[in-house]
């Protein structure tokens, strides 16, 4: 790869060859099946568009624990690494978003909406993952680490799995909301599960087996900080799901319709008044632009907007001195992921 370009650069380069190493996979037992479009068309709209913080975190991560001693071979091998978490990322969002009937994500249509798709889409999530260790099998089967790397991806898929569950099952097949079941409690363990392990720990978790860093303790306590982090990151998502552009976002909320335990709502909870409760179960949990927009208005009336603001000031502030507290690690790791997502619109 050229040494003259950027990093974010140097990662894209990577997708096509990626791409071609899937696809040769399946070439010689498909060959005249129309797969191989079909495969190059799957991988192509749902994996490479995103922000790729999580996919570009791993050789960062891993040139912070290596003190910038780095090949270009291994900083290659990191970004492999980054990818695998960027179709781990397209699987995820392609199943989540049939779950939640979505309509855009990354400002377009969502795979399963695309025509012709519909429900294959289910099929093309398995795809996407499986993907995965067609890459790391490839890659990283020789390495002395390939056990760790697949034993991290396993456990981390059957967290955010549990974690997706969770957040599907407090609300009843029949769609009525039971608010007594939405508490501070069981919003943070949602997202410990569903996304700061796989957003925050797994970037940073893979660097470290590939630098060689294998001691729990020192995992507990790179695992401490990211989770922290990954639930300030969550937050800030269901703020954005209500109150962000979705020109910037690329994607439009749908929480409030689906009825989720979010911070939005939770703090709603703690603070209405019981006409205010009265107009959130009328409302909350419905597919109408009428009753969606009455929750809306009571956030904005509850001033959510502004407890959110100091919410992220306190939340980052918190986050800075746990950092400035770890002994084992670069500090400067946690501190780059963090300056990514402080503030951040999208």
């Amino acid at each position: 790869m050229s040494a003259n370009l950027s990093d974010i650069e140097k990662f894209d380069e990577l997708f096509p060859v990626l791409l071609e190493d899937i696809s040769t996979e399946w070439k010689n037992q498909f060959e005249g099946d129309d797969l191989l479009e079909r495969v190059r068309e799957v991988c192509s709209y749902n994996v490479p568009f995103g922000k790729k913080n999580r996919g570009t975190t791993v050789p960062a991560a891993y040139t912070g624990l290596m003190n910038g001693q780095v090949s270009e071979d291994d900083l290659r091998l990191a970004r492999i690494l980054g990818w695998c978490i960027e179709w781990l990322q397209a699987f995820f969002l392609v199943a989540d978003d049939i779950m939640d009937n979505s309509v855009t994500r990354r400002g377009k249509p969502c795979w399963y909406r695309v025509e012709n798709i519909g429900k294959i889409a289910i099929n093309d999530s398995f795809f996407l993952e499986m993907s995965i260790y067609t890459l790391l099998r490839k890659y990283f089967r020789s390495k002395p680490y390939y056990v760790e790397l697949l034993e991290l991806f396993h456990s981390i898929t059957s967290k955010t799995v549990m974690g997706q569950m969770l957040d599907l099952v407090i609300v009843p097949p029949d769609g009525k909301i039971e608010f007594e079941k939405f508490s501070l409690e069981k919003y943070k363990k949602i997202v410990k599960f569903k996304t700061a392990f796989y957003s925050f720990y797994l970037p940073v978790g893979l660097a470290m087996y590939m630098a060689g860093i294998k001691e729990q303790e020192i995992h507990n306590e790179a695992k401490d900080i990211l989770l922290q982090m990954g639930e300030y990151f969550q937050i800030q998502d269901d703020y954005l799901d209500c109150f962000g552009d979705p020109s910037v976002t690329g994607k439009i909320g749908t929480d409030i319709e689906d009825g989720k335990c979010s911070w939005l709502v939770v703090q709603a909870l703690s603070l209405v008044s019981d006409e205010q409760k009265t107009v959130l179960e009328r409302n909350y949990g419905c597919d109408c632009p009428h009753k969606i927009q009455c929750v809306k208005s009571l956030y904005k009336e509850l001033k959510l907007d502004e407890l959110f603001l100091k919410y992220e000031e306190e939340s980052y502030k918190l986050l800075l001195e746990k950092i400035e507290k770890c002994s084992h690690l670069p500090k400067e790791i946690f501190l780059t992921f963090a300056k990514k997502i402080y503030k951040r619109k999208m």
